[in-house]
């Protein structure tokens, strides 16, 4: 049994309760399905700038009423502290992943990327620290590594940020040492590379790549690819991402604690590679598809060139065990993408 089949294991055994922020989200959903089979009891806090209600209603279809009915919803914004506090009342565990994301926003709008990355995660911060949290997990962010030229990219060497929304997650990361060192206050956070999976948004300009790229190539629209395609993520599944959460907050390791990890699969993967991937994906299921090759636009601003994690840390403290690789994720996912985005 893997590390985390025992935490698994033992959540079903004993019941307590979590706050999942930015729960109508695509990772906070997925977060919010795997607590509430597990017999966990679960706030959720969300303002649905980004989240979306139907992500809830599919969770609730899935786990069934039993379960579904240990969840209860805030409606309100990490920016405002007194909706941070009464989230937080008697909690035990906080898996924090209500943010703005995507760097193009940030550079369009870095006030508002700011107030909700900086502000807002301030607030969560301070909330938590007054309900003495047990445990406090963030979603941080690869965009720290910035123009830190090594790959693979090892958590404790970073470069200069590159956006805005890199600024704010580095940012994060700084306000988590320092409530370590002024409060004892100690933190998780969890840098991730480029997630993906069920319930991700393929809509608006800054939806995440492969989602969007499914939507347009099942609606016979044009997939447009930022620079010559040679540019490469580390692409990590969001089962992946739901473990490595889950782990954090039960770790009991004390070194474990007052750190950042990567989560990711240690797998680099080109823009173009992807792009066939999902082709072949798609072909496979959808036989009589027909999918245009890619336009080609200008690289992107604030975007990293090439990303790569080193996952030992993970490993080593957390007993991080990513299950999936990018094309099994793929796989996993397509059947849902289908079903989901052709209505879209």
């Amino acid at each position: 049994m893997t590390k985390y089949e025992k935490v698994l294991q033992a959540l079903k055994e004993k019941q307590e309760l979590w706050l999942v922020t930015g729960v109508a989200g695509f990772i906070g959903s997925n977060l919010l399905e795997t607590l509430l089979k597990h017999n966990q009891k679960v706030v959720g806090l969300d303002n649905f700038e980004t989240g979306h209600q139907h992500n809830l209603d599919k969770v609730k279809a899935i786990v069934g009423e039993e379960n579904w009915a240990n969840f209860a919803l805030i409606e309100g914004d990490i920016r405002n502290l007194d909706d941070c506090k009464k989230a937080c009342d008697g909690v035990q565990y906080v898996l924090h992943q209500a943010a703005l994301g995507s760097v193009p926003r940030s550079v369009v709008d870095p006030i508002t990327t700011n107030s909700t990355n900086t502000d807002g995660f301030l607030n969560m911060l301070v909330a938590a620290r007054d309900a003495n949290i047990k445990q406090f997990v963030y979603a941080a962010s690869s965009s720290t590594y910035g123009d830190h030229p090594d790959l693979p990219k090892v958590e404790d060497k970073i470069g200069n940020p590159l956006s805005p929304y890199a600024v704010t997650k580095l940012v994060n990361e700084l306000y988590s040492k320092v409530f370590a060192r002024t409060y004892g206050f100690k933190t998780i956070g969890l840098r991730y590379f480029n997630i993906f999976g069920y319930r991700q948004d393929p809509d608006g300009a800054y939806a995440a790549v492969i989602p969007k790229w499914v939507a347009a190539m099942l609606h016979n629209e044009e997939v447009f690819i930022n620079g010559d395609g040679e540019t490469s993520r580390d692409f990590c599944f969001i089962d992946n991402t739901v473990q490595a959460n889950i782990l954090s907050a039960m770790a009991d390791n004390p070194d474990a604690t007052d750190q950042v990890y990567n989560v990711a699969v240690n797998e680099q993967t080109s823009l173009n590679e992807l792009f066939n991937s999902l082709r072949n994906e798609l072909i496979a299921r959808i036989p009589d598809l027909k999918i245009a090759d890619p336009v080609y636009k200008d690289f992107r601003a604030g975007d990293v060139r090439h990303s790569l994690a080193d996952i030992s840390k993970a490993k080593e403290l957390l007993g991080y065990d990513p299950e999936y690789r990018i094309n099994e994720g793929i796989k996993l996912s397509m059947d849902w993408y289908i079903k989901d985005l052709s209505t879209t």
